[in-house]
């Protein structure tokens, strides 16, 4: 089943409470927290004593902006048949067929280290050279 892409912030995001943590002005589950409490009536919390409250807490998620890619139509023609049908059959093993047509047509957004498995699979095939994908969006991580 396909991830969701959210672009949003999600209503049920798990939160952290913990505003005197030192990376609470760039955790995600933080800055939700002041967000979601404000729209929300019930709140996904993390468990306040599995928080570490330092630089090396396990719920950390960066608010930084991610960029992902959405599509590689355009990989087909700088490829040979042959490379494409190897290509192809990689990914198909590792997304499944309706994802991968999916991910090829930029209907579903790769995160970077979907990306990563794309131009992997594309060494595989015997590309040598740097292919971009279609176009590229940035958004806030909030699943991967």
């Amino acid at each position: 089943m396909a991830r969701k892409n959210y672009t949003t912030l999600p209503a049920d995001y798990a939160v952290c409470m913990h505003e005197d943590c030192p990376m609470a002005a760039s955790c995600l589950h933080r800055l939700a927290f002041a967000t979601l409490q404000e729209s929300e009536t019930y709140l996904q919390l993390i468990n306040p004593k599995k928080c570490t409250k330092t630089a090396e807490c396990k719920f950390y998620r960066s608010s930084e902006p991610v960029r992902y890619a959405c599509g590689f139509t355009g990989f087909q023609k700088k490829m040979f048949p042959q490379q494409y049908q190897i290509f192809m059959r990689t990914l198909i093993r590792v997304f499944g067929r309706n994802q991968y047509f999916a991910y090829r047509r930029g209907e579903l957004n790769l995160s970077p280290k979907e990306q990563e498995t794309v131009l992997a699979a594309l060494r595989k095939a015997g590309v040598t050279e740097d292919l971009p994908f279609d176009r590229y969006k940035e958004h806030i991580n909030y699943c991967d």
